[in-house]
C-alpha cells in the first residue's frame, strides 16, 4: 500500500529581494541562487545572490543603526521586550519554518518543527539577562573614589550561518548581540536562505529599528567582503573548520573580534562496566540527528579490544534499523544528506575507509528504493585506526567509526588524539569514573551515557573545533567590550536608572 506524504508548499515572500536598513531592498545585480530540495532534487525556490555592493548597504545600515539610531540608547529592558516580540514570532511561524527547513536541508519535519518552537526560548533566555546580568559593576579602584567596570556593545556584527541548522544558530549569534546593544548584518547560506528571511519578516513585525538587522544571502566570495569590512567590529561564524581559519586570519590583519564554531569528530568511549548494546542503541538513535549533519556528532565509538567485535555488530544491527525516506513522512527517522556536493564527499570518505582496510559493517552505499534525493544509508566501521581518514576527518554524515583500544588510557589518549575537540560521551555507570574522564577530556562538551549537548550552558570546542562559546551567558560576552571607569565621585543618575536586579552589581 502506498502512503500519501503532505509535503507542505514552501513560499518565500521576499526571495527577489534583501532586508535591509528596516526594508525589502532590491539587489544591486540580476543574480539568483537556485535552492535545490534534498530530498527530491528538484528547484524549491530562487533567491537574490548579494554582491559587495549588496553587503556595503548592510553595512552602511548597520553602521548607521549602531553610531546614530535608537538602539544603543535603549536600556536593557527596552531592549528586551524586543527580543520576546521576536521568541513569539518565531513559535507563531514555527510550522512553516519547519518545513522550509525540512525541505531544504533533509532534516525530518517532526524533529524541525520541534527545535524550531524550542528558538523562541532562546530570545526570551537573553531578554531575561537584560534583567539579571550585571552591565555595570561598581569597584572600589585604586585611585579615584569610585570605579566601574562597564560592559558596553562591541558595535556592528557580521553573523555567518551555515546550511545544517540555520534557526537554531543565528539565534545564538543574532539574541546575545541584540541584548547587548549590537546591530547585525546576517549572512544566510546559499544552500539555505529560506528560513533567515523569514526570520527577517518576523524582526520587521517586532518593531526592531531599522538597520538593527540586515539579512542578505552570498556566496563565499562575497562573504569575505564582509569579513575584511572595516565597519564590521566583529564576527560571528559557524561552518567548517578550514572556512574558519580563513575568518580568523583575515580578522587578524585588522585586529576585528570574532567568535568561530568549527568542526568536530567527537569520540564516544565506552568502558568495559556498560552494556555494548545499550551504547550501541543510545549512540545510533543519535547518530540519525539531521543525517548526521551535526557538528558535535558522536562519529567515533572508542571501546576495548575484547568488546570490539560485540560493540561492531550491536552498532551495526541498531543503527540499520533506521528508516530512512522522505523527510515529511511521520514514519521516517532519517532523511536525505542536504545536497549532492555533500553525498559525494560521504561516499568519497567511505570510499577510503574501504581503500584503507577498515571492515564495512553495515550501509555505505545509497538507498535501494530510494532512486532520487542526496540519501545514504547508515554505516558502521569496525577495525578502524585512528591514523585512517575515516576517523579523522569530519563525514558531516551518518558514518560511525569503531576503534579498539587496550584501555581506559589509551581510550582517553585517542579521543584527544585529534585535530578537533568539539564534543565527547563517557558511557559508565559509575559517576566519579564519568566525571574524571570528563576532565581529561579535550573537548568543550563531555556528556554521560548518550549524546548531550547543551546551549543554555555554553558550547564550544577545544583546539581546532573553535574560538568562544555560544549559547548562556559565555555567549553574551563576545558581544560586549569592557570598559574601566574611574571618577570622583559616584554620578547622581546611576543609581537611579538601574534598579537592583537591572544590570547592577557590587564587585567590591
Amino acid at each position: 500500500m502506498t502512503t500519501h506524504i503532505t509535503r507542505p508548499d514552501i513560499s518565500i515572500a521576499h526571495a527577489d529581494r534583501f532586508f535591509i536598513g528596516g526594508e525589502w531592498v532590491d539587489p544591486s545585480s540580476s543574480a539568483m541562487i537556485e535552492v535545490i530540495s534534498s530530498s527530491t532534487e528538484e528547484p524549491i525556490y530562487r533567491v537574490a545572490e548579494a554582491q559587495v555592493a549588496d553587503i556595503d548597504r548592510a553595512v552602511e545600515a548597520a553602521r548607521t543603526a549602531f553610531d546614530s539610531g535608537p538602539w544603543t540608547e535603549m536600556t536593557h529592558r527596552e531592549r528586551a521586550r524586543h527580543l520576546r516580540a521576536i521568541g513569539a514570532g518565531v513559535r507563531k511561524r514555527a510550522a512553516e519554518l519547519g518545513a522550509i527547513w525540512a525541505a531544504e536541508m533533509g532534516v525530518t519535519y517532526a524533529i524541525a518543527e520541534a527545535m524550531t518552537l524550542g528558538v523562541g526560548d532562546v530570545f526570551d533566555y537573553y531578554a531575561g539577562l537584560g534583567d539579571s546580568f550585571p552591565f555595570i559593576e561598581r569597584h572600589k579602584p585604586a585611585g579615584g573614589n569610585v570605579g566601574y567596570l562597564v560592559r558596553e556593545p562591541v558595535g556592528v556584527v557580521g553573523a555567518i550561518i551555515p546550511w545544517n541548522a540555520p534557526l537554531t544558530l543565528l539565534s545564538y549569534k543574532v539574541a546575545p548581540a541584540l541584548i547587548a546593544g549590537c546591530t547585525i548584518i546576517l549572512k544566510a547560506s546559499p544552500e539555505a536562505p529560506g528560513v533567515p528571511l523569514v526570520f527577517a519578516e518576523i524582526c520587521k513585525a517586532a518593531g526592531l529599528p531599522d538597520g538593527v538587522i540586515n539579512v542578505l544571502t552570498a556566496d563565499r566570495e562575497v562573504s569575505e567582503a564582509l569579513v575584511r569590512h572595516a565597519g564590521v567590529d566583529k564576527i560571528g561564524f559557524t561552518g567548517s573548520t578550514a572556512a574558519g581559519r580563513r575568518i580568523a586570519s583575515i580578522c587578524g590583519e585588522r585586529i576585528a573580534r570574532f567568535t568561530l564554531e568549527l568542526g568536530g569528530k567527537s569520540a564516544a568511549v565506552v568502558m568495559d562496566d556498560y552494556d555494548v548494546g545499550a551504547a550501541a542503541d543510545a549512540i545510533s538513535s543519535m547518530a540519525s540527528l539531521m543525517t548526521g549533519q551535526v557538528c558535535s556528532s558522536l562519529t567515533r565509538v572508542i571501546v576495548s579490544q575484547n568488546r570490539h567485535d560485540a560493540m561492531v555488530e550491536a552498532l551495526a544491527a541498531s543503527f540499520s534499523r533506521t528508516r530512512v525516506g522522505d523527510p515529511f513522512d511521520p514514519a521516517v527517522q532519517m532523511g536525505p544528506l542536504a545536497m549532492e556536493r555533500q553525498r559525494d564527499r560521504v561516499e568519497q570518505l567511505i570510499a577510503r575507509g574501504c581503500a584503507d582496510g577498515a571492515t564495512l559493517a553495515t550501509g555505505g552505499a545509497r538507498p535501494a528504493h530510494l532512486n532520487r534525493g542526496y540519501y545514504i544509508e547508515p554505516t558502521v566501521f569496525g577495525g578502524v585506526h585512528n591514523d585512517m581518514a575515516i576517523a579523522r576527518e569530519e563525514f558531516f554524515g551518518p558514518v560511525l567509526s569503531v576503534i579498539p583500544v587496550t584501555g581506559e588510557h589509551e581510550a582517553i589518549s585517542i579521543a584527544n588524539d585529534s585535530i578537533y575537540g568539539l564534543n565527547a560521551s563517557v558511557f559508565t555507570h559509575d559517576n566519579d569514573r564519568a566525571f574524571a574522564a570528563a576532565r581529561k577530556l579535550r573537548s568543550g562538551t563531555v556528556g554521560h551515557n548518550i549524546f548531550r549537548t547543551d546551549f543554555s550552558i555554553a558550547f564550544g570546542g577545544f583546539k581546532q573545533s573553535g574560538m568562544g562559546r555560544e549559547g548562556g551567558v559565555e555567549g553574551l560576552l563576545p558581544y560586549l567590550e569592557s570598559k574601566t571607569v574611574i571618577l570622583d565621585g559616584e554620578p547622581s543618575t546611576l543609581r537611579e536608572s538601574l534598579a537592583p536586579s537591572s544590570g547592577w552589581a557590587d564587585g567590591g
